[in-house]
């Protein structure tokens, strides 16, 4: 769904965790243990974007600013990381984003999800709770939270000749609004896809959630993130709709919001 360049700083290197034969690239901020331990950050991005764009760039020098640790990294076959794009699968990235959230610091972590990194948060949270480390949470920050995109905002979007081509070819090709090269959407992505939806039954995030969503959203529509809190029924949720908001959410006043939302769940 979001796509956004950055440029690479050389002095900025990142390092990498294996997750079964892919090589994940991160990059981590210690946080300051003179602050009060405060709740560290966590980022997940977006369909094929990288963890040096916009989003990213602005909470780590928020994170900085604030002595809080910041852990970001690219999916495989994103951005540093190595593999292939058209390998991927949801199973595949949260994955590799349960790993990565466990190279973060002891204590609570915020994991902050833009667009698919908002389902995988989702995704994380449930599979932290089944392992019994909800307390690693300290709460959700979801910015136009794509849950369930390889159903809803995907393929059921898809022309009548785009599913027949993904079904005779195993592949599609659609534009992107975001870059000037189009994408690629796999068979095998929406069908492993289905294995983790989450829309059709109560979600539970066991942790306070805080969801910013662009009304002019063309992506994720703003009724997507309103069926969202509704299946959040058992946590407490606060969204923050945008009016004049894309999908993007990367204007400075964007990631202003994006940082009250942060100081809302754990204040500086």
């Amino acid at each position: 769904m979001q796509s956004e360049s950055g440029a690479l700083d050389p002095d900025f290197r990142p390092q990498f965790l294996t997750v079964g034969e892919r090589r994940v690239a991160f990059l981590q901020r210690a946080g300051n243990r003179s602050e009060g331990g405060r709740p560290g950050l966590v980022w997940l991005g977006g369909f094929m974007s990288n963890m040096r764009s916009t989003k990213p760039n602005f909470l780590d020098q928020y994170a900085a600013a604030h002595g809080r640790a910041f852990l970001r990294f690219d999916y495989s076959g994103h951005g540093e990381s190595e593999g292939e794009f058209e390998a991927g699968t949801i199973g595949a990235w949260l994955e590799e984003a349960l790993a990565i959230f466990r190279v973060a610091p002891p204590g609570p972590q915020i994991l902050v999800g833009s667009s698919m990194g908002g389902w995988l948060a989702l995704l994380c949270a449930r599979a932290l709770a089944e392992n019994g480390e909800s307390a690693r949470l300290a709460g959700l920050v979801l910015i136009a939270p794509a849950v369930d995109m390889t159903e809803r905002l995907i393929f059921q979007r898809l022309s009548a000749k785009s599913r027949t081509t993904l079904e005779a070819e195993g592949r599609c090709i659609l534009p992107s609004a975001y870059a000037d090269s189009p994408y690629v959407v796999t068979r095998r992505l929406i069908e492993e896809g289905r294995n983790h939806l989450m829309l059709d039954a109560v979600i539970r995030s066991y942790c306070p959630v805080h969801i910013l969503q662009g009304m002019q959203d063309a992506d994720v529509p703003w009724q997507h993130a309103m069926l969202l809190v509704e299946r959040l029924a058992g946590d407490p949720v606060v969204l923050t709709l945008v009016k004049d908001g894309d999908h993007r959410l990367s204007r400075p006043s964007d990631l202003a919001l994006t940082a009250q939302a942060i100081e809302t769940i754990a204040p500086s």
